[in-house]
């Protein structure tokens, strides 16, 4: 009897769009090499060189983590569901003990509709006028969770952020109106959480979050929760949570598909425990890359302020322990089983990350004062342009979405999805000069890489992407 693989969003491209395969093996190991044999290119974003699976990929039996088994020896049984969830490019077990204040009469009035629910009432409320949260990030996570926790009466809520408004934030980020474009993200959520209820302390932090300074920004909150949108951050989120003790509550988004999970809580996981390394640098395409439901961040978000509350109220189950998916295209929500890896370097019983590290080295982020020639050949907008206005035989491959090609394009350029390009490879000439682009650079590297495995080349990665060619090549195109 075959059994059933259930595929993630980002690996969909690699299956032909498919969302679960029908595949028959005796083990994991089985089922994981019939669905390379079928779909030959998922084989790089599921095994290291040396053919061991990738750390930033898991694999559960049945919503089992089946982490702590030898994963390729495990069997199945017939009707067994296997389910690949790769990472997605966000002191105590409750706000410390502090006195917490009276509530005014105003207050009073603002939140009966908490002071008469049994499950928080009075004392609850009071707990929630102490507490203070700190979020990641001011963008699409952050926007609904700082906005209903500033809505409950969270004490203090503090911010960090360093970005602009852009109009592409609008789509999403709720907080934020069309008036507020160009203004920082941290001065208007501040005057609009003000506005919402001036009876919370909004405390802003204007900078990037670093090794340096994590610890002492974190060590005044009670929780901390994570609307990061970058690996590195995530990290270094996870690691400061853990070494001072704060419960780290976790969301991440990608186009119809969320997460959810409370980390670094005592007993429980952290983020390493789910995801001991990261993916290589541009596997995972970003949201700006790959795109995002506008609603979905609203979902998860609400999630994260809701697990925030119950750990300030002590009241509830919290997702501790459990990696919450949310499909939004499907509208289906699934909980799957994490445990705490006692081997974890960070969290595990004798672990060997006892401080901040550079993350950036860590998620293989070379700075640009020290970047070495990429492995992808390149070539910048202005000289494609100077190409192709002498005519020279110059043949220009976009790699994005049918949806993308439509708001924007080079001109004479063909379309090939990413996904699509390694059964169409054979429709490309290899004796020919090919430049390949997508949106920003990511996904056209991809391709070129695919490209010279297959044996072209003269194949160059545009610089930049459509957008640098909208900058500096031809700026009466729409950007998106």
């Amino acid at each position: 009897m075959a059994n059933r693989i259930l595929i993630p969003t980002p690996l969909r491209p690699y299956t032909g769009g498919a969302e679960a395969l029908e595949l028959e093996g005796r083990t994991v190991g089985e089922l994981l090499q019939a669905l390379i044999a079928k779909h030959a290119d998922l084989k790089r974003h599921l095994y290291n060189e040396d053919g061991r699976l990738r750390s930033f990929v898991n694999v559960y039996l049945n919503d089992e983590d089946i982490r702590h088994l030898q994963k390729a020896e495990t069997p199945v049984g017939p009707g067994d569901t296997i389910s690949l969830v790769p990472s997605v490019a966000g002191g105590s077990t409750t706000p410390a003990e502090r006195e917490a204040p009276e509530l005014t009469r105003e207050e009073v009035q603002r939140y009966s509709r908490h002071l008469i629910m049994p499950e928080v009432g009075v004392d609850g409320q009071r707990r929630l006028k102490a507490a203070r949260v700190l979020c990641i990030g001011a963008g699409g996570l952050g926007s609904p969770a700082t906005m209903y926790l500033t809505a409950a009466g969270v004490g203090t809520l503090g911010i960090v952020d360093f970005d602009v408004v852009d109009s592409s934030n609008l789509q999403r980020q709720i907080i934020y109106g069309t008036d507020d474009i160009g203004r920082r993200k941290l001065d208007a959520a501040s005057a609009r959480l003000t506005l919402l209820n001036p009876e919370v302390k909004i405390v802003v932090h204007d900078t990037m979050l670093t090794s340096k300074n994590a610890l002492e920004i974190f060590r005044d909150y009670d929780v901390v929760l994570d609307g990061t949108d970058n690996f590195q951050t995530r990290y270094l989120v996870n690691d400061a949570c853990v070494l001072l003790g704060k419960p780290n509550v976790y969301g991440s988004i990608f186009r119809f598909d969320g997460q959810a999970s409370v980390f670094a809580y005592p007993g429980g996981p952290c983020y390493r425990c789910l995801y001991p390394e990261p993916p290589p640098p541009g596997l995972v395409p970003s949201c700006a890359e790959g795109g995002v439901l506008g609603v979905l961040p609203g979902v998860i978000g609400v999630i994260q302020a809701t697990e925030t509350i119950k750990l300030i109220l002590k009241t509830g189950k919290p997702l501790v322990g459990r990696l919450m998916l949310y499909d939004a295209l499907n509208m289906q929500f699934r909980e799957l089983k994490l445990r705490r890896d006692v081997e974890c370097p960070i969290c595990g019983d004798h672990p060997t990350i006892k401080a901040l590290i550079d993350y950036d080295a860590f998620c293989g982020i070379t700075p640009p004062t020290t970047a070495t020639a990429s492995a992808v050949p390149e070539i910048p907008v202005e000289a494609l342009k100077k190409r192709l206005d002498r005519g020279d035989d110059v043949f220009v491959l976009d790699v994005r979405e049918p949806n993308e090609f439509q708001i924007c394009r080079i001109e004479g350029s063909t379309l090939i999805p990413l996904g699509q390009l390694p059964a169409r490879a054979q429709e490309l000439d290899p004796d020919r000069e090919i430049v390949v682009h997508c949106k920003m650079g990511g996904r056209s590297a991809k391709a070129v890489a695919l490209l010279q495995e297959r044996g072209f080349k003269n194949v160059h990665n545009l610089t930049g992407g459509i957008l640098a060619w909208i900058d500096r090549v031809d700026p009466s195109q729409s950007k998106y």
